[in-house]
């Protein structure tokens, strides 16, 4: 009986869902899944000719995006002094909003799946190196100082206890990240390709062809969902433990010179621009569309320009920050309920799972039709693609809180409030200020693509029309100016994470 309770829950939820659309048979937003059917059985080859060719670039991006993960996660915890560096060049090219390079890079590429597979990596690389950094610091100092007094140095101590002590966060990151993938392999092939579902699902999207939509969008989550549940197949059965995690005594802060992280911040952005001037120079990229740094700088010297630029930004940032904070507390509020009530996460976690699982270049349209141009409705896309990331890492990190302080509140007959209160949600911390730093860009690169898909408004509408009239000049300025905001905006988080972990989670202050 347990084993056929899925299945009956799946034949409920469709009869369910049939009912409702032919009681509001005048709702064009809906297809039935009898629709969903027909469809399904009258293009079945065409189907699956997408689906392969979808599904195997997103695969080989995910390999690539999460191998330059490890990379640099094993660097920074070799050589600390590297973090800041490492972290905002790789925070950087992550804020580049997919939208905008999807076209560069079919320039560059040209026909052919490098465009695709480039996406899918550059969606996924970041998500798993945040879990990865929290894994690989969720260590004991006590172990660390063991290690030095045996005389092992970084290297010996990261393959002997940091990276068995980070398996199941990084497990936890290519569960999030492989949604992401397929997501990034979908919007390369908007970018000009000849097959895959992201061509099939721009042509039913501009035909209004809402069963067809339907379709792609119930077909890529089953992909994703797929790929979820079999990551975390092989989590439990690779991995098989928990890391016994002990709580190490608050550091006290250090004292920082400011004009010390000032130089830092300086020699930064001075790197940042010397490696986009080489990189456009090494390539010898052509200066109408590979824009250099002095471009830029010129474009946005003219007022014109900034007033434009800059009021579609105050247009995004106002939509993208309601649905940032609505998806940051739906997640971590609702990986506590589930710890209070565990009886709801088998019925719960499907729900969660499919909501990320589905494209947002699909769900976009839909859901902007349903709740409205404005506010709400653009609140609801960045809510949904921030709401499941968050979810899954708080839900891992409630789980790593020690088992011996579990023991202590049961011994003292402590309740679940307060072992919740007391020592869950501080062991839930880290977690959180990580998916939180990931959420940042996950949430300017939601507000851009439903700007650019439905509501019409915005930087995202603006980064459309200038790929579209080729005003690269534009394009970059964008692009600049969201990287700008997502770095801003993500040290204010750093910074705030740093305070209150010293006190709760002091292994994770590096």
């Amino acid at each position: 009986m347990t084993r056929l309770r899925p299945i009956l829950c799946i034949c409920i939820a469709l009869a369910l869902w049939e009912a409702v659309v032919r009681m509001a048979s005048g709702n064009l937003l809906i297809s039935s899944p009898t629709a969903v059917a027909i469809y399904v059985s009258e293009n079945a080859a065409l189907l699956g000719r997408a689906t392969l060719e979808t599904t195997g670039n997103a695969v080989w991006g995910f390999v690539w995006g999460n191998l330059a993960a490890v990379l640099l996660g094993s660097l920074i915890t070799v050589f600390p002094r590297s973090e800041r560096t490492v972290s905002a060049l790789a925070l950087l090219v992550f804020c580049v909003p997919l939208i905008a390079s999807g076209p560069i890079l079919r320039v560059l590429f040209g026909p052919g799946a490098g465009p695709q597979i480039t996406l899918a990596a550059l969606a996924v690389y970041y998500t798993t190196l945040l879990a990865l950094l929290v894994g690989l610091r969720a260590v004991s100092q006590t172990w660390t100082d063991l290690m030095q007094v045996y005389g092992r140095g970084r290297i010996s101590t990261l393959i002997r206890i940091r990276a068995r002590a980070s398996l199941p966060y990084l497990f936890v990151g290519l569960q999030i990240s492989a949604p992401a993938a397929f997501l990034g392999a979908m919007i390369g092939e908007f970018t000009g390709a000849e097959r895959g579902l992201g061509v099939l699902t721009l042509r039913a999207m501009r035909a209004l062809d809402t069963d067809a939509t339907w379709t792609f969008a119930l077909l890529a989550a089953a992909i994703a969902m797929a790929a979820y549940v079999l990551i975390g197949w092989l989590g439990q059965h690779l991995v098989g433990y928990r890391p016994v995690i002990l709580l190490s005594a608050p550091s006290a802060p250090t004292k920082g010179n400011v004009w010390t992280r000032l130089t830092e911040i300086a020699l930064i952005t001075v790197l940042v621009l010397v490696l986009w001037q080489m990189s456009m120079d090494a390539f010898d990229l052509n200066r109408f569309f590979a824009k250099r740094p002095g471009d830029v700088w010129v474009f946005l010297m003219d007022a014109d320009n900034r007033g434009t630029l800059f009021a579609a930004l105050a247009e995004t940032l106002s939509f993208a920050a309601p649905g940032y904070l609505a998806g940051l507390g739906l997640g971590a509020g609702l990986a506590t309920l589930l710890v209070l009530s565990p009886a709801l996460s088998q019925a719960t976690m499907p729900v969660a799972v499919a909501l990320r699982a589905i494209p947002i270049i699909t769900t976009a349209p839909l859901l902007v039709l349903a709740f409205g141009r404005g506010l709400v409705g653009t609140m609801v896309v960045v809510a949904v693609m921030i709401f499941f990331p968050t979810f899954v890492a708080c839900q891992q990190g409630l789980r790593q809180t020690p088992g011996q302080i579990v023991d202590l509140f049961k011994s003292y007959g402590a309740g679940r409030w307060r072992l919740l209160r007391a020592a869950q949600i501080p062991a839930m911390l880290p977690a959180f200020f990580a998916s939180a730093r990931m959420a940042v860009p996950a949430a300017l690169l939601a507000v851009t693509t439903v700007e650019w898909l439905a509501t019409g408004k915005g930087i995202g509408v603006l980064m459309a029309m200038t790929a579209s009239t080729s005003n690269y000049n534009m394009l970059w300025s964008c692009v600049a100016i969201l990287a700008v905001v997502a770095v801003t905006t993500y040290a204010a988080i750093t910074a705030l994470e740093r305070l209150v972990l010293r006190i709760y989670a002091s292994e994770q202050v590096s």
